[in-house]
């Protein structure tokens, strides 16, 4: 079973660690025992991957794939993210994405909700009025 990653994303990565100044030498790589289900395989081999940049002192532990190639790979990831919301803050991307859906879940305030309430009132009356709806006239000739 190979676990290659795609060449896209790998140098997706690289181009963002150069940004964030992030280099390969600056990062302390272990390798782990993973832990929970696999049995035997999980007790034989280290899967788990252990990363800790030295300058900002960010440490990552990824065990999320059987693979060490892949969770060596995720785990870079997890860590360039990680310092890009320390360099970063507000402006960083995962922060944002939080912002919003922290808006979107908020509670409307009754004087707005009242608002719309009384806005959907006016569209269903809008609506009703332009149904067809025939008057006692035309029921009487038919």
């Amino acid at each position: 079973m190979q676990h290659d990653i795609s060449r896209s994303k790998k140098t997706s990565l690289e181009k963002k660690m150069q940004s964030l100044g992030v280099y390969d030498d600056d990062i302390e790589e272990k390798f782990i025992r993973s832990s929970g289900k696999g049995g035997q395989k999980v007790n034989k081999s280290s899967t788990c991957v252990y990363l800790r940049h030295i300058p900002s002192g960010v440490e990552v532990k990824c065990q999320k794939e059987r693979s060490q190639v892949l969770n060596r790979f995720l785990a870079r990831r997890i860590l360039v993210n990680k310092i890009e919301e320390i360099v970063l803050g507000e402006l960083s991307e995962q922060k944002k994405k939080a912002e919003k859906i922290k808006r979107q879940k908020r509670k409307r305030s009754k004087r707005a909700k009242e608002k719309i309430l009384r806005d959907k009132a006016q569209r269903s009356q809008k609506k009703s009025q332009r149904s067809y709806k025939p008057g006692i006239d035309e029921l009487n000739s038919e």
